[in-house]
């Protein structure tokens, strides 16, 4: 028996507006995360954090609901359908905002960072499952490009947006504010977009199917080496997104032109993905994938000795200069990485996309953490957490690709 949903003529969507749907949906992510970094120092202090770097936490909390989220959203989106399982997510994420406006101390605070994150796990997952019903290889990386170049002009705003709402209201009206994005988004979702995933491919909900799932993205090379990827780049970027406060605010004390500041690195990496949407298709991606790589890398490397050379405390001008071409790099790197790991995942999309986010999340979350709560002043942690991540992407992706060489000389000489 069709659910009434099903049973209604589905509406029609274009490209354009799909790609704008998915990128808003993704954008919440970000828009969590990034609104909230001018008042870090502002919530820990009147919520009673004992120390500075625990103002951190309600970043890191909100990746950790994210962490544990995407095992979830995925083997049911297979099992109900992708619309769904967002809307349940949803529906935590309202719930956790609303814990988190109305907090008294640090602890209800962490506990609706953890429930937000909690639905947000649903479009970060389900999106990619969405995209993958109609989309496979090099398409799917250029819609992923296309949505994370809008997306990533959201995080460009985010800070300022915050910064703007702390001028004329206090801390809780950015809560207030991500409440109601969240309602427009679902009212959007429920409207416009149709179910993805007919009802004769759906599949029941089944915990040996689960563990088969993540033995099967475990077992293969491509898909368990890129997503050990796509959880270093995050490593390395959530220990930035933890510090870049302290840094920009307190290290640099550029005030209120830090949103500034962060617009521009963070509209490095929409470029990126803009600029990988338009090369892919001509370049592939694991060309593309493993240029970034290297370059990112040698650069990531050889600043660290400069910064070590500096004390920590390198000229404002260089750091830019390092960032923008690093984020540049990992923008390129991002939707390659994950088209490449769900492509051998279609026939187990949802659980597949699952599996993959929640272990990159589990990689990057503790990781992330540890560079962000080693902020000690200077930039030495959060370089060398770049730099450290750069050299083991490296050495995984050569593990990934020593074993497709392999095998197409092994088909050679069978022939």
């Amino acid at each position: 028996m069709l659910t009434p949903e099903l049973q209604q003529k589905p509406v029609t969507i274009g490209f354009r507006e799909f790609v704008a749907l998915m990128a808003l949906m993704q954008s919440l992510v970000a828009l969590s995360i990034d609104a909230m970094l001018p008042a870090l120092t502002e919530i820990g202090k009147e919520l009673g954090a004992s120390q500075a770097n625990d103002s951190q936490l309600i970043v890191s909390f909100l990746f950790l609901g994210l962490a544990f989220g995407q095992g979830i959203y995925g083997p049911l989106s297979d099992t109900t359908g992708r619309k769904p399982s967002l809307y349940l997510g949803f529906a935590l994420f309202l719930a956790g905002g609303l814990l988190c406006l109305f907090s008294t101390d640090l602890k209800v605070m962490l506990a609706g960072r953890f429930l937000q994150g909690l639905g947000l796990a649903a479009p970060r997952c389900v999106i990619v499952a969405i995209v993958r019903d109609q989309y496979e290889g090099p398409q799917m990386a250029r819609v992923m490009s296309f949505v994370m170049t809008i997306f990533i002009f959201v995080p460009a705003i985010a800070p300022t947006l915050g910064q703007g709402i702390l001028m004329v209201a206090h801390w809780r009206a950015i809560f207030a504010a991500l409440l109601a994005c969240g309602i427009i988004t679902l009212v959007w979702l429920a409207t416009r977009l149709p179910e993805t995933l007919p009802v004769e491919r759906r599949i029941p909900f089944s915990l040996t199917r689960i563990k088969n799932a993540i033995r099967e993205v475990c077992s293969h090379r491509v898909s368990i080496g890129y997503t050990i990827s796509l959880g270093l780049i995050s490593s390395a970027f959530l220990g930035y997104l933890s510090s870049a406060q302290q840094i920009f605010q307190k290290q640099y004390q550029l005030g209120t032109l830090f949103p500034l500041y962060f617009a521009v690195l963070a509209l490095c990496i929409g470029s990126a993905s803009f600029a990988n949407g338009r090369l892919v298709m001509r370049f592939g991606m694991q060309s593309l994938s493993r240029w970034s790589k290297r370059i990112s890398t040698v650069l990531s490397l050889l600043f660290f000795l400069y910064v070590l050379s500096v004390g920590g405390q390198p000229p404002l001008w260089t750091l830019m200069a390092y960032m923008m071409v690093t984020l540049f790099c990992f923008g390129i790197m991002y939707g390659n990485l994950n088209a490449m790991a769900m492509e051998p995942l279609g026939h187990i999309a949802g659980v597949g996309a699952a599996v993959m986010g929640a272990l990159s999340t589990l990689i990057s979350v503790p990781c992330g953490i540890l560079i962000g709560l080693s902020y000690n002043g200077t930039v030495i942690p959060v370089i060398s957490g770049f730099t450290i991540s750069g050299i083991l992407i490296v050495i995984v992706m050569h593990w990934i690709e020593s074993a497709s060489e392999k095998r197409i000389m092994d088909s050679d000489s069978s022939e």
